[in-house]
């Protein structure tokens, strides 16, 4: 078919998901702005980066670009079908629409994996930071990660627009505290002013063993946690389906996530490494505490930690908001219990939050069980519910792309570059992720992998029991339409 002939040719008739009714057009222009530049922001960069320079040295630098690259490309991808559609069940819709229920279960449930882990990774941060006070250290840690799910799940469950009112301040305060320590971090290196008891500057990447440290292989490891940083880089299209003007917010709030890569995740690393030695970083601890507690400014590291709270209470507010909506668009079809599909009087499904904040309960008994493990224990699973939410995006988007090149609709203006190879090569990216994780035996990667098959058997299962009536559903759907 000619090119003429895909521009006039008629589009099927618009795929209609039944989980995108009854929700408000609550989210501005700004808080989408802000999502997208601000929701990635959080754990993994503030308190993942510390214990990743003390792993692989100043190449953690090229493993975020390298990372950062796949994660544009996969949202990119994920933008073209926002235009294409604009649903608050994101993937999972377009899962459906271009794969079938097998396709949407699959995507969904992987999205729940990865969030709800991730709000574990999230109250466990919270703690930590808390327990950076010494006034809170008598206090649990399981204590204080449930007061923290306490409070984000009652903002969700109020309105979109005070999650959105929330998230923008949050992201305000994240991205405001990320460029003034970038401003004075600067200012250090230029100057050659002393962080400790060494001079800051360029040399201070080379001087302590070079790029390479402990070789390439370290940094191929840690790309697992790296990846699991820019896990919030979706969230920036389950919000189109709340949003007043989805055709021109989307492309310029996804278009910024580039800048966002190069400057906060690579330029902070890169910045970090030249303030001091990377073995001066450690676990458990905020890179960016370190450095200034390390210069003996009066409470500067207890600022820092206040924002990376921040930054935490942020993921866990975004984790909540998406798979809220995610589960119900699985919930309309049968995917997912009855209940996530519940709706408040502001239009809140809260049915899906509250599943998703009863696993994130287990994560506080994980917490007063193994506090010291908590945090690395299930970082490594919300990273395979990264790869597996990344891989149904880009078959998604393969199998768009294929149903326009047969004329059966048209690609907005706004699209992936490269495809379809970009997207065979972002899938051999992830499938490339996962087997670096099975070679990590010193952390839980390997553990982790070998758990990939339980997570399959587990999907499988969850299939069949949920067949029955996603059948059932579509039958009566199509009895409805057919009386019409």
């Amino acid at each position: 078919m000619s090119e003429q002939d895909l521009r006039t040719a008629p589009a099927e008739t618009p795929h209609v998901d039944a989980g995108d009714t009854g929700y408000r057009k609550s989210l501005k222009t700004r808080h989408v702005n802000m999502i997208a530049i601000g929701g990635a922001i959080g754990t993994g960069l503030f308190l993942g980066a510390g214990g990743r320079l003390a792993s692989a040295g100043p190449s953690l630098a090229i493993a975020y670009a390298v990372c950062g690259f796949f994660s544009f490309m996969v949202v990119r991808a994920l933008g073209e079908l926002v235009l294409h559609r604009p649903s608050s069940g994101s993937f999972v819709s377009y899962s459906r629409e271009f794969m079938g229920e097998k396709g949407a279960f699959v995507a969904g449930w992987m999205h729940f994996l990865n969030w709800s882990t991730t709000g574990i990774v999230d109250i466990t941060a919270i703690a930590l930071y808390i327990h950076y006070w010494k006034m809170f250290t008598s206090i649990p840690q399981w204590v204080l990660a449930l007061i923290a799910l306490a409070v984000v799940v009652t903002i969700n469950l109020i309105s979109v627009r005070i999650f959105g009112e929330l998230e923008f301040w949050f992201s305000i305060v994240k991205v405001g505290a990320l460029v003034a320590f970038m401003c004075v971090g600067l200012v250090l290196v230029v100057t050659g002013h002393k962080v400790g008891a060494q001079d800051a500057g360029p040399m201070m990447m080379f001087d302590h063993g070079g790029i390479f440290p402990k070789g390439v292989l370290p940094m191929l490891v840690v790309v697992q946690g790296v990846v699991f940083a820019y896990a919030s880089t979706e969230l920036v299209g389950v919000a189109a389906g709340e949003t007043e003007n989805p055709e021109e917010v989307m492309p310029k709030a996804i278009n910024s996530i580039v800048w966002r890569i190069l400057v906060f995740y690579v330029g902070s690393v890169l910045l970090l490494a030249m303030l001091l030695p990377w073995n001066a970083y450690k676990d458990g601890e905020s890179p960016f505490v370190t450095v200034l507690s390390k210069l003996g400014v009066p409470a500067a590291g207890d600022i820092m930690n206040l924002i990376v709270l921040t930054a935490a209470l942020s993921s866990l507010n975004s984790g909540l908001y998406s798979t809220g909506r995610i589960l119900r668009s699985l919930g309309a079809a049968g995917s997912a219990p009855r209940f996530t599909t519940t709706m408040s009087r502001s239009q809140v499904p809260y049915g899906g939050i509250l599943l998703t904040t009863a696993i994130c309960v287990l994560g506080v008994g994980l917490n007063a069980w193994v506090p010291r493990d908590a945090f690395e224990i299930v970082l490594n699973f919300a990273a395979i519910g990264v790869l597996g939410s990344w891989a149904m995006i880009m078959i998604a988007h393969l199998l768009f792309v294929r149903r326009a090149r047969e004329g059966a609709l048209r690609r907005p203006s706004y699209r992936l570059p490269g495809s379809p190879v970009t997207e065979i090569v972002t899938l051999a990216f992830l499938a490339a992720v996962l087997v670096l994780m099975w070679f990590d035996d010193d952390g839980e990667g390997h553990q982790t992998v070998l758990a990939v098959p339980v997570i399959i058997a587990a999907l499988v299962a969850g299939w069949f029991c949920a067949r029955g009536r996603i059948a059932a559903i579509r039958a009566s759907r199509a009895a409805a339409a057919a009386e019409e």
